[in-house]
Formats: C-alpha cells, structure tokens, sequence
C-alpha cells in the first residue's frame, strides 16, 4: 500500500500524472484510467463515476472524447439551475464535459469558464470545445486553491468529484466564495466520507487520488463552507462510491450584500 504523503506538492503531482494518463488514455486506447473510472461500479451495481451519470440527451450534444474523459461521481450541471446570460466556473474542468454543457445552458450572452492544473486535460478540453462548436467557454490553467479570476465575477460554481482530491479544501472554499458574486450559487458533485473511514483508506494514495481518501465527511464539509461565509448549506447523498464514501450533491450560496 502506498503511503499517502502530507506535502501540497506530493499530492498535487500524483493527481497530476493520474489525470494526465486517463487524458492520453481517452485520445489513444483505454479511457478507463483516472480518478475514478468510468466502468467503476460498486457492490455490483450501476456505474457510480463517469459519463453514465449523465442524461443521454446531454451526452449527445458532446463529442465521443468529451463523455469518455468524464472521470466525476455526479452531474452538477443537472443541480446547478443554470440560467441565461450567467457566468459559470467549473473547477477542475477535465476533458470540458460540465463547461460545455453550461455554455450550452447559459447561452451567447453568458460564458462557462473552466479551470484544470493538467495541461492533457486543458488540450483535450480545448479541442472537445472546438468539435461541439461552443465559443462561450473559455479554459484556464491553474490551481483550485488560487483561482484565477477576480473578486464577486462568477454567478456560479461548480465542480465534479474534484474538491476532495485538494489538499487545502478550505482554501478553495474560501476562494469560491470570493469570485462568487453576492448571491452566486455553489452546486457540486463531490465525494463524502463515512464519519468512521478507517486509516488504512485515507493512508492509501491510490485511494487518494482515486478520489476516496481525500474527501471531507459531511459535518466537515458543512463547517468548511459556513467558514467560508456560505449560506444555505445543502448536503445530499446520491448514491455509494465506496463501502467508506458516498457521492453527493453539496450545494451552497454566498450572501446578498443585504443579508450581510
């Protein structure tokens, strides 16, 4: 079992060269590398991680290469009650599934932005972009936990089985409720852990980066994002990733500057 280091630098690297082969991987052979498999399921069931957890009518809109990159555990553009005209940011966009369909979903006058550190995801993104013929989109490279856009721009946050893998979770929290305008809408997908994942899991980098090890229980994901000066904090498990984790749709708002 590999032994999960503590280093910011460590983690992001290894999740880096993960998602990196299951890019290769979607434009080459096997898709099925990745955080989270697409062909995962768990206790013989259905497919818990990938694009099966989208509506067929959504994965026809897209390009083959942009459904078989999706490596997440939800849909959050299916929570996210996305409107025209707004601006969206996915964090940790991947192969631009959850970005094209928020462009496709806000319109001409409102723009998806996605964010990803893996410079395979950014190229495959881009040109995933190009094959659907969506121009509202726009791919940044960059860290979760230094966003790189200004304060109070994004209507909308959102984000597929990503914040977990983030050694500083609180540090993104607090950077989404900064580019978030008063009133913007955080909506999720992500991983929650059992209150008694044991540390043979969380000590497992596969698991880490496989999405499981890194993920906050549901008591701390509630105080992470009150601290982060969130409201109306939603947490609903969908389904079981694991025999120690579930997914669920995490969803939160940042205040009116009249609630303040």
């Amino acid at each position: 079992m590999a032994e999960l280091s503590t280093t910011e630098g460590d983690i992001r690297e290894q999740v880096r060269e993960r998602y990196a082969a299951a890019a290769t991987q979607v434009t080459t052979t096997d898709p099925g590398a990745g955080c989270c498999s697409p062909s995962e399921t768990f206790d013989g069931g259905s497919e818990v991680f990938g694009a099966a957890l989208y509506e067929l009518g959504d994965r026809e809109q897209l390009p083959d290469t942009a459904t078989l990159a999706s490596l997440g555990c939800g849909n959050p553009t299916a929570v996210a009650e996305l409107r025209e005209g707004e601006t969206v940011l996915d964090l940790g966009s991947g192969g631009g599934i959850d970005v094209l369909l928020s462009a496709r979903r806000v319109g001409p006058t409102g723009k998806a932005h996605g964010l990803d550190m893996t410079d395979e995801m950014l190229a495959l993104a881009r040109e995933n972009a190009r094959k659907a013929g969506v121009e509202n989109v726009e791919f940044r490279k960059g860290y979760i936990e230094e966003i790189p856009l200004a304060d109070d721009s994004v209507d909308v946050v959102i984000s597929n089985c990503v914040i977990n893998l983030s050694h500083d979770k609180r540090k993104v929290l607090r950077e989404v409720a900064r580019v978030l305008r008063p009133g913007g809408r955080f909506a999720v997908s992500d991983v929650v852990a059992d209150e008694g994942m044991d540390d043979a899991t969380r000590a497992d980098m596969q698991a880490y980066t496989g999405c499981i090890a890194g993920a906050l229980t549901e008591r701390e994901f509630t105080q992470a994002l009150a601290d982060a000066g969130l409201v109306e904090i939603e947490i609903r498990k969908t389904h079981r990733v694991h025999d120690q984790a579930s997914s669920a749709i995490v969803r939160a708002r940042k205040p009116s500057e009249r609630s303040r």
